[in-house]
């Protein structure tokens, strides 16, 4: 049903990490870097812990730009857009501790991830929407597919 495979729109950005006997810094966005249609309107931390999963969940106008440093997790996206030259394209990416990235994450792009470690991972996102909009006013922009019976949607 899905081709493995990368995402078009879908932006994975190895950290710049500079290390020193201190220990090490990464930059996590620069306002040159990304387009004004990405930029963060807020930003939180998230734990997760071993075993569990978050998602799988799609957007409908709002980008998620995770970025993953702490953990061990396993990073499922399945394009969903049928306008998108990468339509029913399944990405399965190994990202943190040891594979430390940004990925933007576009509106119509299902995602989710799983904590594949033995410890407590931490994931921060920066969305280009404000959750439940300003003041917390509005509708949640989210179609959450772990809620829906047999969803093709299969975190493995």
């Amino acid at each position: 049903m899905w081709i493995d495979g990368s995402i078009d729109g879908v932006d994975v950005i190895p950290f710049s990490v500079f290390s020193d006997d201190r220990g090490w810094l990464a930059e996590l966005f620069r306002s040159d870097e990304i387009g004004l249609d990405q930029f963060p309107k807020m930003g939180y931390l998230s734990s997760t812990k071993p075993g569990k999963e978050r998602g799988p969940h799609e957007h409908v106008s709002q980008s998620d730009r995770f970025g993953f440093f702490h953990g061990h997790y396993r990073l499922y996206m399945w394009d969903n857009r049928k306008s998108s030259a990468t339509y029913k394209h399944r990405w399965v990416l190994d990202v943190g501790s040891e594979n430390q990235c940004m990925v933007t994450i576009p509106p119509g792009v299902i995602h989710a991830y799983k904590n594949v470690g033995a410890a407590d991972a931490v994931v921060l996102n920066f969305p280009n929407k404000l959750y439940a909009g300003y003041q917390k006013k509005e509708k949640v922009d989210e179609i959450r597919h772990e809620d829906i019976p047999n969803s093709p949607f299969i975190l493995d």
